[in-house]
C-alpha cells in the first residue's frame, strides 16, 4: 500500500474521517488477537512439555522461533505493503496466522517439530500487522488527531498482553493446551472474513523489484543476531551466542551498506533514508532503550512470582493483568492529552516514573507484600503509557509519508532485537549475581532473589537514558505556516517536509 495519495489534512481540529476509522477499527481487532494469542503461550509451556515429552531446550524453540521469524520477516514488510493493497496485505496476514493457528491445534502428540513450524506460520502473518496497522493510521489519521487515534490503538495493543497470561491460566486450569488454539481461530478468521468485506484500500501500490541479495542478508543479519541473544544465559546453548551476534552484526553492516547503495535508485529493501530525520531517531533510540528495559523487566516479574513466591500461572497473570489494563484505559487519555499540549508534558514524566517504578523493583525480597508489587508495577505500566504513544506518533510523523511504511519496519524489527537484548541482559545478570551470592553462602533463594534485584538495576540504569532522550524530543512536530503539513529537521539542522 504506497503512501503516494495526499497527505491527511494537517490543519488544527481536522479529525479523521468515518470511513477511515472503520479501516482501523478492523485493523486493531486483528493485530488484537494475533498479539493476545502471542501472550497466551507463555504459561502453556510447562504443559508442552508434558505432552509432548520434549525438555526446556526444546519447549523453548516455540517462542524463540515466533522471535525470530518476526525478526526476519518485519524489515521485509516496508517493501512489501508499498507494493500491494491495504487488503491484499490485510488478507494474507490472516490467512497466514490462522493457518499456523489450524495447524497447531491440530499436530499429533508425537510430532513437535510440527507445532514449531505452526509457530513460525503463525508469527510470519504476525509480523505483518502492526507495520500495517502503524503505516495505515500514519496516512489516514490528520495530524492534529493522531494523538488521540493512537491512544485508543495503545488501548488494544495494551489490553491484549494484560489478558493473555490470565486468560491462558484460566483455559489450562479446566481445558487442553489446544483450546488456546481451537478458540483463538474462528475469533481471528471471523475478523479477517469481515474486515476483508469491509475493509477498504488505502493508497495505490507501486511496481517495483525486490532485491533478492537484500532478502537473504536482511534474515541472515536480523535473525542471527536475535537468535544469538536468546541463547545468552542458557545451559549447554548449541552454538556459541557471542559468535552468532558478531555474526549477525556484520551480516547487518552488510545489509545497511547494499541499502545505501540501493537507495541511489529508489529501490532499497528497508529504507534507511528514515535516519536523516532528528526526531525519528530520537524516538527510534528512546523506544529501543524503553523496550529493553521493559521486556527485561517483565521477563523477571513471572519467574519472581513463581519461582519465588510459589505462585500459579493463574495467579500471576492475575497480578500483572490491573497493570496492563491501567496502561490500555489510560492510552485513549494521553493520546487527547498529546493533541492539546504536545509530547514532553507527558513523556519526560513517564519517563522519570519508568525510572522510579524499575527502581523499586531492586527491593523485592522473599516477603514484599503482594500490594506493593501490584502497586510498583501499575507504576511502571502507567508510566509506559505516557511514553509509548507521544513517542510512536512524533516518531513516525516526523518522516515523509512514502516513508511510513519503512520507519515502522524498522521500528518493529529494532523492538524484536531490543526485547530479545533486555531479557539477554537480564539473564546474563541475574544468573551472574546469583551465582556470586551463592558462593557466598547465601541460600538458593536468597541469591536468586539477590540476582533479580540486579536485573531490575540494570534496567532502572537504562531508563535513566530514557529521560535523557525524553528531555531531547521535542513537544511538537514543527508546522510549515497555515498549519499545513508538518516538517522535522534532518541530522544537518535543515528543514524537511514530511508531506
Amino acid at each position: 500500500m504506497q503512501s503516494s495519495t495526499p497527505a491527511a489534512p494537517a490543519g488544527a481540529g481536522a479529525r479523521t474521517s468515518p470511513g477511515d476509522m472503520a479501516v482501523l477499527r478492523w485493523l486493531v481487532g486483528a493485530t488484537f488477537i494475533v498479539i493476545l494469542n502471542e501472550t497466551i503461550m507463555i504459561n502453556a509451556i510447562p504443559d508442552l512439555k508434558h505432552h509432548f515429552g520434549v525438555g526446556n531446550g526444546a519447549a523453548q524453540w516455540l517462542t524463540t522461533a515466533f522471535m525470530l521469524t518476526m525478526a526476519v520477516v518485519i524489515p521485509v514488510t516496508g517493501y512489501f505493503l508499498q507494493r500491494v493493497t491495504t487488503r491484499q496485505a490485510f488478507g494474507l496476514a490472516m490467512v497466514v496466522f490462522c493457518s499456523g493457528t489450524l495447524l497447531a491445534a491440530v499436530t499429533p502428540p508425537s510430532m513437535f517439530w510440527l507445532l514449531i513450524v505452526a509457530r513460525v506460520i503463525q508469527a510470519s502473518g504476525t509480523a505483518v500487522m502492526m507495520p500495517l496497522l502503524m503505516t495505515t493510521l500514519m496516512n489516514v489519521v490528520p495530524e492534529s488527531d493522531r494523538g488521540r487515534v493512537m491512544g485508543n490503538v495503545t488501548l488494544a495493543m495494551s489490553v491484549a498482553p494484560a489478558m493473555g497470561p490470565a486468560v491462558s491460566g484460566l483455559i489450562l486450569s479446566s481445558l487442553s493446551w489446544r483450546w488456546m488454539f481451537l478458540l483463538v481461530l474462528p475469533i481471528a478468521a471471523g475478523i479477517g472474513v469481515a474486515g476483508l468485506r469491509r475493509l477498504k484500500n488505502v493508497g495505490e501500490p507501486t511496481a517495483g523489484e525486490i532485491d533478492v541479495v537484500s532478502v537473504p542478508l536482511s534474515a541472515l543479519g536480523f535473525g542471527g543476531l536475535v537468535y544469538g541473544l536468546s541463547l545468552v544465559g542458557r545451559d549447554n546453548p548449541p552454538v556459541s551466542p557471542y559468535a552468532l551476534i558478531g555474526g549477525g552484526l556484520l551480516v547487518l553492516a552488510v545489509f545497511v551498506w547494499r541499502q545505501i547503495q540501493l537507495q541511489r535508485t529508489d529501490s532499497p529493501l528497508l529504507d534507511l533514508r528514515t535516519l536523516q530525520h532528528r526526531t525519528y531517531v530520537t524516538a527510534l533510540l528512546l523506544m529501543v532503550i524503553a523496550f529493553m528495559g521493559f521486556l527485561g523487566s517483565m521477563l523477571l516479574m513471572p519467574l519472581y512470582l513463581q519461582d519465588v513466591r510459589g505462585l500459579s500461572p493463574l495467579q500471576t497473570g492475575l497480578i500483572m493483568m490491573p497493570g496492563g489494563l491501567a496502561m490500555g484505559l489510560l492510552g485513549p487519555r494521553v493520546g487527547k492529552a498529546f493533541d492539546t499540549f504536545g509530547g514532553r508534558p507527558l513523556v519526560i514524566p513517564g519517563a522519570i516514573g519508568m525510572t522510579i517504578g524499575l527502581g523499586l523493583f531492586t527491593q523485592i525480597d522473599l516477603h514484599t507484600p503482594y500490594a506493593l508489587i501490584l502497586g510498583m508495577h501499575i507504576l511502571l505500566m502507567v508510566s509506559l503509557a505516557l511514553i509509548f504513544t507521544p513517542v510512536f506518533t512524533l516518531g513516525l510523523g516526523a518522516v515523509p509519508q512514502h516513508l511510513y511504511s519503512h520507519a515502522s519496519s524498522l521500528l518493529g524489527a529494532l523492538q524484536q532485537v531490543a526485547g530479545a537484548m533486555g531479557a539477554a541482559l537480564s539473564v546474563a545478570v541475574l544468573t551472574a549475581r546469583g551465582d556470586s551470592l551463592a558462593a557466598d553462602g547465601a541460600s538458593k533463594l536468597g541469591a536468586y532473589v539477590g540476582g533479580m534485584q540486579w536485573a531490575f538495576g540494570l534496567s532502572a540504569i537504562l531508563s535513566i537514558a530514557v529521560v535523557a532522550l525524553a528531555v531531547l524530543l521535542p513537544g511538537r512536530l514543527p508546522a510549515q505556516d497555515g498549519g499545513q503539513p508538518v516538517a522535522d529537521l534532518d541530522l544537518d539542522g535543515d528543514a524537511v517536509s514530511v508531506a
